[in-house]
């Protein structure tokens, strides 16, 4: 790999690291952010829907109801990009939700991992169980779930721009590999 092209790497790497920690740092201005991102993904998600429905209605049935998710997906995205506000507040109560489903689904499938004979089933039930409670604190707290979200967020782009340093360290390291074999 070209050296340009590993120092574009590691200042990847080293500019999403410290946008991981500026969007654990501002949790307003990450859940805002969030917000006009989540808008935009729905939006651009509903035009390309419309597309491919028209592109298949010749041939694929229910092409009407394709249209309406289409069409709906569309309108849903440009109210929250007209309402980031809104949408940014909403977000904590919409991640509390939905860590107490993904946890009641949890605690549920631990029982089929019981009938089935995983040993650790009962391990599963308690996660189901505490990622219920904490979801349920997050709804009576939204300020601790916007903070945790926003932390969320950050960490894993900080985990993306680490994964660029290492990849660059990574490359090196196979390229000196690669020059001792024909070397020698």
């Amino acid at each position: 790999m070209k050296a340009g092209k590993k120092i574009w790497l590691c200042i990847t790497g080293i500019l999403l690291i410290a946008l991981g920690v500026y969007c654990i740092t501002k949790p307003n201005v990450t859940l805002v952010s969030a917000a006009y991102i989540l808008g935009l993904l729905t939006l651009f998600t509903g035009i390309f829907k419309l597309v491919f429905t028209f592109r298949t209605q010749a041939f694929m049935p229910n092409s009407g109801t394709r249209m309406l998710v289409a069409l709906l997906d569309i309108f849903f995205g440009c109210f929250l990009m007209s309402n980031l506000l809104g949408t940014a507040i909403s977000l904590p109560m919409v991640f509390a939700f939905w860590v107490i489903i993904e946890s009641i689904s949890v605690f549920i499938l631990s029982f089929d991992y019981k009938k089935v004979g995983f040993p650790l089933w009962w391990a599963l039930m308690l996660l189901g169980i505490a990622g219920a409670v904490l979801g349920f604190f997050g709804l009576k707290n939204l300020d601790v779930a916007a903070v945790t979200l926003s932390a969320l967020i950050g960490i894993s782009i900080i985990l993306v721009g680490l994964a660029h340093i290492f990849a660059m360290i990574g490359v090196t390291r196979f390229e000196k590999k690669i020059e001792s074999l024909f070397k020698g």
